[in-house]
């Protein structure tokens, strides 16, 4: 009983639907561009899995991201995005919030998407490690950010 009602009120269930909205391009903390996004949420055929897709609506440069969403271990809140070309990235519930950190290419990425009331929250950012003064902590820049501010359209 108690895995039924986990799985229906899980954060991806949550977030079934279409979600519309612009997400705002920044650079060095100034607007660069802005892109129309639809992004939407569906179960899948297998428990515990979810489409998790996004259009962007560009006119340079359009683009689809078909990814799953699969719960990895529900104790602890751990998901992972498979996006269906080898590379998986780890994900971490917390609330109404799902974080991922990964880097690549040298660029160290941060995303994550929020319920925020009636509204989804997806955010990215984008940095690189800053050269070590002889400190114990590696800083990184956040070189950019993306974030778009969703509303459910069905």
């Amino acid at each position: 009983m108690s895995v039924a009602v986990h799985a229906q009120n899980s954060f991806p269930d949550k977030c079934i639907g279409t979600w519309k909205g612009t997400m705002m391009i920044y650079g060095r903390g100034v607007l660069r561009d802005s892109v129309k996004v639809t992004f939407t949420v569906t179960k899948s055929d297998k428990p515990n899995e979810w489409v998790w897709r996004t259009e962007y609506h560009s006119e340079k440069m359009p683009m689809t991201k078909d990814y799953l969403l699969r719960l990895k271990d529900a104790d602890k809140g751990i998901y992972v995005t498979d996006e269906n070309n080898g590379i998986e990235l780890q994900d971490y519930l917390f609330g109404n919030k799902l974080y991922s950190v990964f880097e690549t290419q040298g660029i160290f990425l941060t995303s994550s998407y929020e319920l925020k009331g009636k509204e989804l929250i997806f955010e990215v950012t984008s940095g690189k490690r800053i050269e070590p003064n002889g400190q114990e902590v590696a800083n990184y820049t956040v070189d950019n950010l993306q974030r778009v501010v969703l509303k459910k359209v069905k």
